[in-house]
């Protein structure tokens, strides 16, 4: 079995290695959506509120609300999503970081 060598170990976070390879917006992207989405799935759930009624509440089509929920779309209006949150009976806050 062939012994590994020992080398330095880089200091290099996994943050840099996404920007390196230019991928690091679009993965902070896709994962603050992916945040939204399980927050308002949750109160959903937690309100008894299927897709049909959350559409319904946003004054929007079924389809449209699913491609709130897929991570994999990106461009989400923050109309829509101020509109999502208020039909859970929350509030949508952005902030600078």
């Amino acid at each position: 079995m062939a012994q590994k060598s020992k080398g330095r170990v880089s200091e290099e976070t996994f943050d840099d290695f996404l920007a390196e390879q230019g991928m690091l917006k679009a993965c902070e992207d896709h994962a603050v959506k992916e945040l939204v989405a399980e927050q308002l799935a949750a109160a959903m759930e937690e309100q008894g509120i299927t897709k049909v009624e959350m559409a319904s509440r946003m004054k929007t089509s079924r389809r449209q609300l699913d491609r709130l929920f897929d991570p994999s779309i990106p461009s989400v209006t923050l109309d829509t999503l101020r509109r999502a949150a208020s039909a859970v009976g929350r509030s949508l806050r952005i902030e600078l970081v």
